[in-house]
C-alpha cells in the first residue's frame, strides 16, 4: 500500500541544454529555461525527479531531485539572466547515468521532453537509466494505449496554450479548476486573453493594473501566475476592487508593468447606473472617444516606459448603422502608443450565436459581430512615437510557372 502511494505521488520533468549550457547546470546544480516554457518550472515542486536532457549530444543524465519549487530568479547570475525560471537540484541516491540516441529513445516510449512526464513516464525513463540492455518495450507499449492519456493530459492541461497567431478563439470564458473572473458578468473578459498577455509581457512580481476590471478576471489571472494586480473599477463588484474612475488612476508615473483594459464599446451595455460611467456615452458620438483617450493618457502615465498595454475593444452595428469603434479607439491609441500588434478575438458566449440572430442577419442583409480587437501596444522608450524608417531585406520569390500544354 505505501509502494502504491509512493508510486502515484512520481513526477518528473525534463530540462534541456546545450554543449555551452551544459556545465553551469551541473556544477551549480541548478536548471533553467526561458518564458516560453515558464508553465513547465511552475509546476515542478521539492521532490520530483529531474532528467538534464543535452540537445547538442543527444545524452539524457538522470536521475536528479529538485531540491525547491520551480520558480523564477533562484539563482539571477546564472546563464547571465538569460534562463530565469529556474529549479535548485541535488543528485538522487544513485550514480548520474546517461541515455545516448536519447532524442530517439524518448520518441519510442511516446514521451516529449517538452511536458511534464506522468507516473509511468518517470518510471520508465528511471528504469531504463537503471539498465538499458534489460528494459522491457513490451509492457510499456501496452500502457501508452491504457487509462494514462488522462493524467498526462491533465498535466498539460492545467494552463492554456500561449498563442503564436493574431488570430485567438476560446471555447470558454474560464481555464483551470478555479474560476477568473465571473461568466454571469455582462461582457466578462475571456480569462485566456490575460492569461497570454500575463506570460508574454509580464515576469513575475510585476505589477499589473486594470483600470476597468469589471468581475475582476485579471485579477484571479494574477494571482495564480505570481503576479502583483492592482484593479479599478467605477461601480466595484467584489471587495478586491477599488472604487476608482480610470481617467485618473491613483498611482506614481512610470511604475506599471502592464495595463489591460476591456472598456466599454459604446452605451450597448448597462452596466450600471453611476454618472461617470464612459458606458452610458454613444460609440457614435466623438465625446465616447475623448473620454476613453482620457484613460489611454493615464495608463501611458503609469506605464514604464518600454512596457505594454492590452485594449480589448469590438465594433457596434445597431440600428441600421455600423460604428468602426476599434478603429477609431486604435487611431487614439496610436496618438500615445507604438503599435506592437492587433489581434482577432473570436466572439464566443453572446446572445446573438442563436439561429433567430442568424435567421435575421441572413434576412435583413447585416452581419453580427464575429470578432473584438486586442490592441498591444507599447509605451516608447523615449517621449516620441517611434517614426523611425527601417531597412527590411525581403526575400523575393518567383511565381511558379504554369506548365506548357501539348
Amino acid at each position: 500500500m505505501a509502494e502504491s502511494q509512493q508510486l502515484s505521488a512520481l513526477r518528473g520533468h525534463i530540462f534541456a541544454c546545450t554543449k555551452s549550457t551544459e556545465k553551469e547546470c551541473l556544477e551549480g546544480m541548478v536548471f533553467g529555461t526561458n518564458k516560453i516554457y515558464a508553465e513547465k518550472i511552475n509546476r515542478v515542486k521539492a521532490g520530483d525527479k529531474l532528467f538534464l536532457l543535452n540537445v547538442d549530444s543527444d545524452k539524457l543524465y538522470g536521475t536528479f531531485q529538485a531540491t525547491s519549487d520551480g520558480g523564477f530568479n533562484l539563482v539571477p547570475e546564472a546563464w547571465k539572466g538569460k534562463y530565469p525560471y529556474q529549479v535548485r537540484v541535488g543528485r538522487h541516491k544513485e550514480e548520474i547515468k546517461e541515455m545516448e540516441n536519447a532524442k530517439k529513445v524518448l520518441s519510442k516510449m511516446g514521451i516529449s521532453w517538452k511536458g511534464s512526464l506522468d507516473e509511468y513516464q518517470t518510471k520508465a525513463i528511471l528504469s531504463y537509466l537503471g539498465d538499458p540492455q534489460a528494459f522491457d518495450w513490451g509492457p510499456l507499449a501496452a500502457e501508452r494505449g491504457r487509462v494514462k492519456k488522462p493524467e498526462r493530459a491533465g498535466l498539460e492541461s492545467e494552463k492554456p496554450r500561449l498563442e503564436s497567431t493574431t488570430h485567438w478563439d476560446y471555447p470558454k470564458q474560464s481555464y483551470g479548476t478555479t474560476p477568473k473572473g465571473s461568466n454571469k458578468y455582462a461582457g466578462v473578459t475571456p480569462a485566456f486573453i490575460i492569461y497570454n498577455l500575463v506570460q508574454r509581457y509580464t515576469d513575475p512580481g510585476d505589477l499589473v493594473v486594470d483600470p476597468m476590471a469589471g468581475s475582476g478576471t485579471t485579477l484571479d489571472v494574477c494571482k495564480e501566475e505570481g503576479r502583483k494586480c492592482i484593479v479599478y473599477d467605477v461601480v466595484p463588484t467584489r471587495p478586491e476592487i477599488i472604487q476608482n474612475d480610470a481617467r485618473k488612476l491613483p498611482l506614481p508615473d512610470n511604475s506599471v508593468d502592464l495595463v489591460f483594459i476591456d472598456s466599454p464599446y459604446g452605451d450597448n451595455i448597462r452596466y450600471n447606473e453611476h454618472p461617470a460611467n464612459i458606458g452610458h456615452i454613444s460609440a457614435e458620438s466623438e465625446e465616447f472617444y475623448d473620454e476613453l483617450e482620457k484613460v489611454m493618457v493615464e495608463s501611458h502615465r503609469v506605464l514604464k516606459p518600454g512596457k505594454v498595454l492590452g485594449w480589448l475593444i469590438g465594433d457596434q452595428w445597431v440600428k441600421k448603422k455600423f460604428t468602426p469603434v476599434g478603429f477609431k479607439v486604435h487611431e487614439r491609441l496610436s496618438k500615445h502608443f507604438d503599435t506592437v500588434d492587433v489581434i482577432c478575438v473570436v466572439r464566443r458566449s453572446q446572445s446573438s450565436n442563436t439561429g433567430i440572430w442568424y435567421n435575421r442577419a441572413i434576412r435583413f442583409n447585416f452581419y453580427l459581430r464575429g470578432f473584438k480587437y486586442l490592441f498591444i501596444m507599447r509605451k516608447p522608450l523615449n517621449e516620441e512615437i517611434s517614426q523611425k524608417k527601417r531597412k527590411v531585406a525581403w526575400k523575393s520569390y518567383e511565381r511558379v510557372k504554369k506548365r506548357e500544354s501539348g
